[in-house]
C-alpha cells in the first residue's frame, strides 16, 4: 500500500543549485530523493512547496512523496537525517491524504530577506545575509515596501524564467524590522514570480540609494518595465520562513513548529 508522506524540512541552500532537480547541478530535491531512496529501498520523487533558487535557504519547507515502506512516520526524521548532509534536516514526517500536494495545497508563502547593515562585515553572516555597508533607514525602507502591498501586476519586479499564466499576485504584507545590524524584510503573498522577492528588495535598496522616491514605485509597477526597477538582490539573504495550507497536514504540533500554519476551508 502506498502512503503519501509530508516532510517538514529546513535547509541551507549555499551548496545547492536551488530546490528543483537539474540535469547538471546538485539540488536540494536531488539530494533528498537520493538519500531517502536508500532508506525506503525504492526510488522516490518529491513535490516541494515551491522553487527556491541557487543559494536561497529555507527555515521551513514542506515536501511530499509516496512510499510503500512501512517505517513509522515518527522514525523517519532520524532515519533520513542519518543519510542526509548536515545542511538539510528533516524535522518531522506525517502521513497525509492522497490529495495533498505540497505546492498545489499551499495557499500563501512568506519569505524573509536579511540584510547585514554595517560598515564591517560579520563572518557568521557570510552566505546567510546580504552585506550592505551603507547605513539604511528602516522607516524609509518600510515606506518603499508598502508600495508593493496589494494586488498588482508584478512584471516590473520579476526576472525572465518559466512562463506564467499571469504576473498578477497579491501581497498581504511586506514588513521591515531591525535588530542591531540585521534588517529583516518579510513578505507574504499568494504566490511569487521568478526572483520577485529579490527584485523587490533590490528596488527598495535602489530607492534608499536615492535612485528614485518610494512613491515612484507605484508608477514603476504600473508601467510593467523591468528596466525601471532596481537590480536583483543576491540570493544569500533570502529564506522561506512560513507556509499556509488549506487544512492541517499534521505537522503543526511538533516541537519545532514555527512557520507552519493552515487556513480552514470557507
Amino acid at each position: 500500500m502506498m502512503r503519501n508522506i509530508a516532510l517538514k524540512l529546513m535547509y541551507v541552500g549555499t551548496a545547492y543549485h536551488g530546490w528543483q532537480r537539474q540535469k547538471n547541478a546538485m539540488t536540494v530535491q536531488e539530494m533528498l530523493e537520493t538519500c531517502v531512496a536508500k532508506v525506503v529501498k525504492h526510488p522516490v520523487r518529491f513535490t516541494g512547496a515551491g522553487r527556491t533558487d541557487a543559494g536561497v535557504h529555507a527555515e521551513v519547507y514542506i515536501a511530499n512523496f509516496r512510499t510503500s515502506c512501512n517505517i513509522p512516520c515518527d522514525r523517519m526524521p532520524l532515519a533520513f537525517n542519518a543519510r542526509l548532509p548536515g545542511d538539510i534536516v528533516v524535522l518531522a514526517a506525517r502521513q497525509v491524504s492522497e490529495e495533498f500536494n505540497a505546492i498545489g495545497s499551499c495557499l500563501r508563502k512568506e519569505y524573509t530577506y536579511r540584510v547585514y547593515n554595517s560598515r564591517i562585515r560579520n563572518a557568521f553572516y557570510v552566505d546567510r545575509a546580504y552585506f550592505y555597508p551603507k547605513r539604511l533607514d528602516e522607516d524609509f525602507l518600510q515606506d518603499a515596501a508598502n508600495r508593493f502591498v496589494g494586488t498588482h501586476d508584478f512584471s516590473a519586479v520579476r526576472d525572465v524564467g518559466t512562463p506564467t499564466r499571469t504576473n498578477v499576485r497579491t501581497i498581504s504584507y511586506f514588513t521591515v524590522s531591525r535588530s542591531g545590524e540585521l534588517i529583516e524584510l518579510r513578505v507574504c503573498a499568494d504566490g511569487f514570480l521568478y526572483n520577485q522577492v529579490r527584485c523587490m528588495v533590490g528596488t527598495i535598496l535602489y530607492a534608499a540609494e536615492g535612485k528614485f522616491r518610494p512613491e515612484d514605485i507605484d508608477g514603476i509597477l504600473a508601467r510593467k518595465n523591468r528596466t525601471e526597477a532596481g537590480p536583483t538582490a543576491p540570493p544569500e539573504g533570502l529564506y522561506m520562513t512560513k507556509l499556509w495550507y488549506r487544512e492541517p497536514v499534521g505537522l503543526e504540533t511538533d516541537p519545532i513548529d514555527s512557520g507552519l500554519e493552515y487556513a480552514a476551508l470557507d
